[in-house]
């Protein structure tokens, strides 16, 4: 099987085998949107973030919050391949390892497009205004899709260290809590001050800022450039570490 063939198939496998997980579908869907309606209606009207409307400010923070939990569903997926079995037949059809987890990442991309669309549809039926244009819209997609597609790296990685999908599972959880010390869904000068250098110099926060000031149509100032630089810089650890963990769980 060639390498092409390999990457379309495993994808492909991947991606129905999140269809016939109909309750992690349905919870990848609604679990943001929920978040979304809790913050913006629950907590939103404590909340001082400026003139604008607190849904306004949170929107891009839920995507990020979405993409973690969408992302850390690799974790599990390259877990069970590992612990059941199928691995030795892929193996045995001289399927190489980097085919089989961009598989998963392709299918975590393709959850993900999902529940983006699914976060932004409820935002802007609550009042969710983005002034972009279509060059902010484009650049503001790109570095999503950069971030998501790291995280899901990061989740398979993961997903190889665990030795059970339940430990796997674990990862789920630091994806969750990584945006809450950030910008995410309230400003970060209204922390306490020890918290501050963290919740600036972690990578979720220009990820965060990137996003806002691209679909606001706002100055972007360096946000852009260091929300890059932190996912190819993850990404140039991962995927190395990656092929590493896959040989030797599979030698």
């Amino acid at each position: 099987m060639s390498d092409a063939t390999a990457f379309t198939v495993l994808a492909g496998r991947s991606v129905r085998l999140t269809r016939r997980n109909p309750d992690a579908v349905i919870t990848a869907l609604v679990l943001p949107v929920l978040l979304m309606l809790v913050f913006v209606y629950f907590f939103g009207g404590a909340i001082e973030t400026g003139a604008e409307r607190y849904v306004t400010y949170v929107a891009p923070g839920v995507l990020i919050l979405c993409a973690g939990y969408g992302a850390s569903m690799t974790a599990t997926t390259v877990s069970h391949d590992m612990t059941n079995g199928i691995i030795d037949r892929f193996r045995s059809m001289d399927t190489s390892g980097t085919a089989v987890l961009t598989g998963h990442v392709v299918a975590s991309v393709v959850r993900n497009a999902a529940a983006t669309a699914a976060v932004l549809g409820a935002a802007f039926a609550i009042g969710f205004r983005p002034h972009a244009g279509a060059a902010g819209w484009l650049a503001a997609s790109g570095i999503l899709l950069l971030y998501i597609t790291t995280l899901s790296w990061l989740g398979a990685a993961a997903g190889l260290l665990a030795r059970t999908p339940e430990a796997a599972g674990g990862f789920t959880f630091v994806m969750l809590f990584l945006p809450y010390p950030s910008s995410a869904f309230v400003p970060i000068d209204t922390m306490p001050g020890w918290l501050h250098g963290f919740a600036d110099n972690q990578p979720v926060t220009p990820v965060i800022e990137s996003l806002r000031a691209l679909l606001l149509d706002r100055p972007a100032g360096d946000s852009p450039w260091l929300a890059t630089a932190w996912c190819l810089g993850l990404l140039a650890v991962t995927l190395p570490l990656c092929a590493l963990l896959f040989r030797r769980r599979t030698a």
